[in-house]
């Protein structure tokens, strides 16, 4: 099934027109605010290359469990 959603606010301008399965491979730095600089300090300290991988990453996942918990908790 296709899907389609509009991703230009996150996303620098030539990553907008990619598929969802692509910007899976599409380095960090695809995503709008994180440089080159920025994405290099990610794969030097995580091993962060691609937006799957931050994705993927425990750290992440980690942070986002423990807010959504945090809203419940409320």
């Amino acid at each position: 099934m296709a899907v389609s959603v509009n991703l230009d606010a996150i996303l620098d301008e030539e990553y907008r027109s990619s598929q969802l399965v692509d910007l899976v491979d599409a380095p960090v730095s695809a995503l709008s605010g994180i440089s080159e600089a920025e994405a290099e300090g990610l794969r030097q300290a995580f091993g962060i290359e691609t937006i799957g991988d931050l994705a993927d990453n425990a750290f992440v996942r980690a942070a986002v469990a423990i807010r959504e918990m945090a809203k419940v908790a409320q």
